[in-house]
């Protein structure tokens, strides 16, 4: 069977999302027996967004014990793990998700996100450390969309079981104890989200009071939402601790209580250890702050760091490639189909433009 029909005999229906194709080609794995006869008692999706280039692939692969070299995720990629939690017991699954192309793709985010899916979802930004200009307009854009979706499948789910939504928007406030002094000053996430900074070993060369903006203002971000922090690079110690928070997410095995605010040091903070006394005010002096007109805490926390890190007005979608144009997707028989297909196209436009003249010619 040649690559071309291999290519349209496992084409998808036309009716069926990338959600029910996923969760098919699971189903027929197992029934293969290609991942063995334990039976899924859980079900948990996690969804990787953020910077471009700034390692998702590599983490999730490293969480799924993948000796795999990552290639650029170009547009909405899935993959999934099993995983037991002990001898004799039955596997869970977890489903991976992973976001590609920065902030230029936010139309995606609405695939994997789901009432089926919403009560078991979990999502992982991941921010690239190296590019703090770059930092906010990512974190802002991407929080943004993905929020606003979540809301919407909430209140659309509202409307045929209130108490399952109600219920969505408890859960989140649990992860902060009750007598937390900032628990009515926070506005937690509408799913449990864990923020990652990486390339930490090029941040740590930083200016140290560029890296103390940094670092203050994405413990207030994370801190507001209710969210984890932590900071990664390529070091294998710092990798195993990423791969324990994801695996808590993916499958809940073994929440980590561990803290480390010290700014000269790679910051791991779990969600509701950390507080607004120990993170303090915005880094600039006490007369200044009343000149930047801000509304809400979080849009005096973003002038602040704007103005040390201005953001670079870039067009998002310029630098996004064309995969039919890739040479690492190379394949000899649908290229030739795909040129065969262009030059109809432009014979059928220079045929059209002809006729539309004549017919102005006739008239």
């Amino acid at each position: 069977m040649t690559n071309l029909q291999q290519f349209y005999q496992f084409m998808p229906p036309r009716n069926e999302t990338l959600w029910e194709i996923a969760k098919a080609e699971v189903e027929k794995r197992e029934s293969n027996g290609s991942e063995g006869d334990g039976v899924e008692t859980g079900e948990k999706s996690v969804f990787f967004i953020g910077s471009k280039n700034a390692g998702k692939t590599t983490i999730i692969l490293r969480c799924l014990d993948r000796d795999e070299s990552p290639k650029p995720t170009l547009a909405l990629e899935y993959t999934y793990g099993r995983k037991a939690k002990g001898h004799n017991t039955p596997k869970d699954i977890a489903h991976f998700w992973e976001l590609g192309g920065g902030t230029s793709l936010l139309d995606l985010i609405s695939i994997p996100i789901t009432s089926d899916t919403l009560r078991t979802f979990s999502i992982v930004l991941i921010l690239d450390l190296s590019k703090p200009n770059d930092l906010w307009p990512t974190m802002e854009n991407l929080l943004q969309a993905t929020k606003s979706h979540v809301d919407k499948v909430i209140m659309k789910l509202g409307k045929t079981d209130s108490k399952a939504a109600s219920a969505l928007r408890q859960k989140i406030r649990s992860n902060m104890q009750k007598d937390h002094p900032d628990r009515e000053l926070i506005d937690p996430f509408p799913v449990p989200l864990v923020i990652i900074g990486s390339k930490y070993d090029i941040f740590q060369d930083f200016d140290s009071e560029k890296r103390k903006v940094i670092c203050k203002t994405l413990r207030f971000v994370a801190h507001y939402y209710g969210a984890s922090l932590m900071f990664t690079s390529k070091s294998e110690a710092l990798l195993l601790k990423i791969r324990g928070v994801i695996n808590q997410l993916a499958f809940g095995i073994g929440k980590s209580k561990s803290i480390c605010v010290d700014q000269n040091k790679p910051l791991f903070i779990t969600a509701g250890l950390d507080s607004l006394s120990h993170i303090g005010s915005p880094p600039v002096p006490d007369n200044d702050i009343g000149k930047f007109n801000a509304r809400s805490p979080m849009e005096l926390w973003k002038k602040v760091y704007e103005k040390l890190f201005p953001p670079k007005s870039v067009n998002t979608l310029k630098d996004i490639k064309d995969p039919a144009k890739d040479p690492q997707y190379a394949e000899s028989e649908v290229d030739e189909m795909r040129i065969q297909k262009d030059q109809e196209l432009e014979q059928y436009k220079r045929s059209s433009s002809k006729s539309w003249k004549q017919i102005e010619l006739d008239s």
